[in-house]
Parts: C-alpha cells; sequence; structure tokens
C-alpha cells in the first residue's frame, strides 16, 4: 500500500501565507496533528518511507515512522509558487484567485509551477517506486498531493485540484503486483 501524507500545520498555514517552498518546521499544532496522524496509521509496519526535503513534511515523516529515516526526494517538494511564495492569502492577488478558483480551467501565472509539471514531477517519483513491495510513506504537501492523486487517477479529469486536502490528510492506494489502485483517503 502507498500512504500519502500531507505535513501537519506550520506558523505560515496558520497565517493564510502561500509558503511553497519556504522551510518551515512544524507548529505545535503540527506537531499534535503528526501525533494523531500516527495513532490512526496505529500498528501499519513501513517498509519505505520518503518525503519531500522541506523541514515541515520530513519532521512529519519522523513522527508518523520514528525508526525510520525518510529517503528525501525533490520530486515531492510543493509546487513551485515563483513570485508568489509568500503572499497573504487573506488578500490574494486577483491572478491568484482566478488560478485557485479554477485550477483546472486556469493557467497558473507567469512564474509559478504548472500543474502540468508538478503531476509530471510527482508521477516521476510514483513511477520510480512501483515495483517496491510493502507498505510505502510519502510524506509531502498540498499540491504535490493532489498531483500524486491526480496521477493515479487521469479519469478524475482534474477533480483534486479543487479538493480540499488538510494538514496530516493521508490517502491511501494500493500498489499490489504494480497495480495502482484508484487512492482513498483513510481519514
Amino acid at each position: 500500500m502507498i500512504y500519502l501524507i500531507r505535513h501537519g500545520k506550520t506558523d505560515k498555514n496558520k497565517a493564510n501565507v502561500l509558503q511553497g517552498r519556504s522551510d518551515q518546521p512544524l507548529n505545535a499544532e503540527g506537531i499534535k496533528e503528526a501525533e494523531d496522524a500516527e495513532k490512526k496509521l496505529g500498528s501499519i509496519k513501513f517498509s519505505h518511507v520518503y518525503s519531500s526535503p522541506l523541514r515541515r513534511a520530513v519532521e512529519t515523516a519522523r513522527i508518523l515512522v520514528p525508526c525510520f529515516e525518510p529517503t528525501l526526494d525533490d520530486r515531492l517538494m510543493e509546487m513551485d509558487y515563483g513570485p508568489y511564495e509568500g503572499a497573504d492569502l487573506k488578500k490574494p492577488s486577483p491572478e491568484l484567485i482566478a488560478f485557485f478558483s479554477d485550477f483546472v480551467n486556469t493557467p497558473a501565472p507567469p512564474g509559478m509551477e504548472s500543474l502540468k509539471s508538478v503531476v509530471s514531477r510527482v508521477g516521476s517519483f510514483i513511477e520510480d517506486i512501483r515495483h517496491l513491495s510493502g507498505n510505502i510513506l510519502i510524506s509531502t504537501h498540498a499540491i504535490a498531493m493532489k498531483g500524486a492523486l491526480e496521477y493515479l487517477t487521469p479519469e478524475s479529469n482534474g477533480s483534486y485540484w479543487s479538493k480540499y486536502i488538510g494538514n496530516c490528510a493521508i490517502y491511501v492506494a494500493d500498489n499490489d503486483n504494480s497495480n495502482l489502485t484508484v487512492p482513498y483517503e483513510l481519514y
């Protein structure tokens, strides 16, 4: 099984700031969210643990599987928001409003990574791990996770882009015999 988790909350999440690739640690609430997720995963034994190299994702992975140092992979990083990183999401620019209101039909603003690129890089990572057996944990970010879900279910036609994925949300896909099933939300 492949378990995809979004990292726990950071101070920038709490402040409604577009943090993108800034390297933020978990705050106290984020640590608690990861600890709660670890309890929900219960007795699952992971044979492989992967994480975005950004601190919040690495900390989440370490809390979930403390006996396993995660393998870091840049392809699991959050979307590159370019000049929009650090934007106040309480007062977003008109181009951010348009993009976040309709991901499927509105291209990313200039300087921001495209959704197609996100799906491609996360999909490349998934292809590289498909042959692995056992339970695999992937600690990543909201848009990167949506890219993975879109890759795993191309028939979704972009429906994951508009889905809210909260901090420490977990999705699971069956990877038996290298056949990936449609992912489902664990909780």
